[in-house]
Formats: C-alpha cells, sequence, structure tokens
C-alpha cells in the first residue's frame, strides 16, 4: 500500500523559510519521480516541485523558481521542500505524492503552511 507522511509545515512570518519532508513507502521510491503539490484555500490543488529519479531533473511552477528547492534522498524514501522568501500567497496544505507531472496515488494528509505576520 502506497503511503506518504508529509511534515515540517506551520506559522512563518513573510520573508522567512521552511523545509518539508515526506517520507514514502509501499513502492520502489529510487524508481519513481516525486512532486510537492499544494492547496491554498478555495483553490485547486497544483503541483509545485518535481524531481525525477536518477539524474534527478527538477521542474518548479513559476511561483516558486529561484525560492523553493526540491531534493531527495532515496536510501530515506524521502522527499524534501526547501522553501525561501516565503509569500502570503504560499498559504496553502502542502502534499507529496510520485509523478512527474500528475499525481499517482491517493493524497497524504498533507502538512500545512501558513505565511502570516
Amino acid at each position: 500500500q502506497v503511503q506518504f507522511e508529509e511534515s515540517g509545515g506551520g506559522l512563518v512570518q513573510p520573508g522567512g523559510s521552511l523545509t518539508l519532508s515526506c517520507t514514502s513507502t509501499g513502492f520502489a521510491f529510487a524508481h519513481y519521480a516525486m512532486a510537492w503539490h499544494r492547496q491554498a484555500p478555495g483553490k485547486e490543488r497544483e503541483l509545485v516541485a518535481a524531481i525525477s529519479e536518477r539524474p534527478f531533473r527538477t521542474n518548479y511552477v513559476d511561483s516558486a523558481k529561484s525560492r523553493f528547492t526540491i531534493s531527495r534522498d532515496d536510501p530515506k524514501r524521502t522527499v524534501y521542500l526547501r522553501m525561501n522568501s516565503l509569500k502570503p500567497d504560499d498559504t496553502a496544505v502542502y502534499y507529496c505524492n510520485r509523478g512527474f507531472r500528475y499525481a499517482m496515488d491517493s493524497w497524504g494528509k498533507g502538512t500545512l503552511v501558513t505565511v502570516s505576520s
């Protein structure tokens, strides 16, 4: 059974930073691309950043470029999202999932990021 456990969210002031983590089980992690998605209140879920299996190509939504960095640790079955220069518009529940462009599995519980002064 494929499962995702996201963590690292919280309340942060505008301009601050957070690092999210997502640990996965139930599939051969190193063989799949992984991605972070987010859903803001009243909006549809959107893909924010993706990282392929080796050689670890990455892709970002325009609003995340130069501010967010996605990375992965295959032995730990974990994908990370480092978020810098956070803005109120980044407030959302963040989820991870398999797939470089589209989510392949059911969603986990996500982790809430709130950017507010």
